[in-house]
């Protein structure tokens, strides 16, 4: 999740909330408004519940919460120079203005002997093409993802093996500088180092310095059933590693849903339709309806009207948890002829005048 939208959206506000509110209370309002808005049972309220889902992800988080809270109250640069869900510089405190020690990121490396602080791994986003059928009844599948990790040559140091770091000269190792302003003592980040207290000697030829390199691996992601257009699924811990044994990020998987030319969705309900010709229509049979298993007989009563739509009980969206399992809707196409001979139109025109209907004129 960008900061830029965390600082432009009020997550509180969305949920109904103060930014007092407690845990509790967070996912109480969380689950009435998710309720209250699923499209299921609110159709054409998929963008609302999209935003709901959103805050909540965010503000269930005890640490994104905190993220957030510290991006609204100071803006985007709240998140640290590093970005989203890491620090930079030894972590700047921006609730207190404290840039901390800046030694703990090289101090092992000048001889400090201090461990660096534990960063959350960064959250990433992908996007899922799904079937219609998919889905509806649900699946597990795979997919790619390409993040940078530690580089294997440096471990992540950035320097090559057997070489070290150089104190920065400007700022002496501290990673800042300091302006004294009479009463007022302003730090800033060494514009030399950018806050790192000093330089790589000789950089990893793997990574060249950064300390990251490309990789790529599958993550297994479980759709339940009856995932919708836009849908966005959170995959806990299973984003960018962390630093220095902090938590994994988490995956946020998009989930683009493909139309499908027999059927459609309304609500946990399945549409589809099927032609029935005239005399069919008017003295009843019996039709295959494909459904998405095994076709289905559907009985025609006698006289049945143009567009009626008639229900198959559970063959729409399976069950799931408090849901029940949704029914296939068939709207029955009643098939006119385009064109009669002589013989037909007399036959018509018989019926029409045996049931006292006023006979058609050309």
């Amino acid at each position: 999740m960008a900061e830029r939208e965390w600082f432009d959206k009020d997550y509180y506000k969305l949920l109904g909330l103060s930014s007092s509110a407690t845990d509790k209370e967070i996912t109480r309002a969380y689950r009435k408004l998710a309720k209250q808005h699923h499209p299921d049972t609110n159709p054409g309220s998929e963008e609302k519940f999209k935003e709901i889902s959103v805050a909540y992800d965010v503000l269930g988080d005890a640490t994104k919460r905190k993220e957030y809270d510290d991006v609204r109250r100071l803006g985007p640069a709240a998140a640290g120079f590093g970005g989203p869900g890491g620090s930079a510089g030894g972590g700047f405190n921006f609730q207190t203005g404290d840039f901390g020690d800046l030694g703990d990121i090289f101090g092992g490396l000048f001889g400090g002997g201090r461990r660096q602080r534990a960063q959350r791994g960064a959250d990433l986003e992908t996007a899922l093409h799904l079937s219609f059928r998919d889905a509806v009844v649900g699946v597990t599948t795979t997919v790619s993802l390409s993040s940078n990790d530690a580089c294997h040559t440096c471990a992540g140091r950035g320097a090559a093996p057997g070489s070290g770091f150089a104190t920065c000269e400007r700022c002496q190792g501290r990673g800042v500088l300091n302006d004294d302003q009479g009463p007022f003592a302003m730090s800033s980040v060494c514009p030399v180092c950018q806050g790192r207290g000093g330089r790589i000697v000789t950089p990893c030829p793997t990574c060249h310095g950064t300390g990251r390199e490309p990789s790529s691996r599958r993550v297994n992601v479980r759709i339940p059933a009856g995932v919708i257009d836009g849908q966005r699924i959170r995959l806990k811990g299973k984003g960018s590693p962390g630093g220095h044994g902090g938590p994994a990020g988490d995956l946020f998987v998009d989930v683009h849903v493909a139309t499908d030319a027999q059927f459609d969705r309304r609500g946990r309900n399945v549409t589809t339709s099927v032609n029935v010709p005239l005399t069919s229509a008017i003295l009843g049979t019996q039709v295959d309806v494909p459904t998405l298993d095994e076709p289905v007989t559907l009985k025609i009563p006698a006289g049945t009207q143009p567009s009626t739509t008639m229900r198959v009980r559970g063959r729409g969206v399976p069950a799931a948890g408090k849901h029940a399992a949704g029914d296939l809707l068939v709207t029955v196409n009643v098939v006119l002829p385009k064109k009669l001979n002589k013989e037909q139109r007399a036959l018509v025109e018989k019926l029409a005048g045996a049931l006292n209907e006023e006979p058609a004129h050309d």
